[in-house]
């Protein structure tokens, strides 16, 4: 019988919960925490990059079209770039359209660059060409 009430006692269960559980617990959950909201902080920070660089693309395309559509300026070095939007998706958004002649005299074909800007800040840089038709 001594036996039997021996296993009585290591078997028998305690109704609280110890502070040391309590302690673990806590710390695992705020590792937790810790770990979902730092790939929140990161997924929302690369959906603003590929947001801005979507926008800028968009804009250096419509640049080049713009200058290619204007009439051809021997001996340019630029090109008048075309009026940003007026919404809040392009707000600091800046254009510079560069010329080029590809030979020396101009014979009718130029380097164009367009450089698209936020905030004083290179985000693209396109590279295409003009011919005089």
């Amino acid at each position: 019988m001594p036996l039997m009430r021996r296993l009585k006692l290591f078997t028998r269960r305690e109704a609280g919960v110890s502070l040391m559980e309590t302690v673990v617990a806590l710390a695992i959950l705020g590792a937790i925490s810790v770990t979902f909201l730092s790939g929140l902080a990161t997924i929302s920070r690369a959906t603003f990059i590929a947001d801005e660089h979507t926008t800028a693309e968009s804009l250096a395309q419509s640049q080049m079209e713009w200058a290619r559509n204007t009439g051809y300026v021997y001996e340019a070095t630029s090109y008048p770039a075309a009026p940003i939007p007026a919404h809040k998706d392009y707000l600091n958004y800046s254009a510079s359209i560069a010329a080029q002649p590809l030979h020396a005299p101009d014979d009718g074909i130029q380097k164009l660059t367009v450089t698209i800007q936020r905030s004083g800040r290179g985000i693209i840089l396109l590279e295409g060409y003009k011919v005089d038709r």
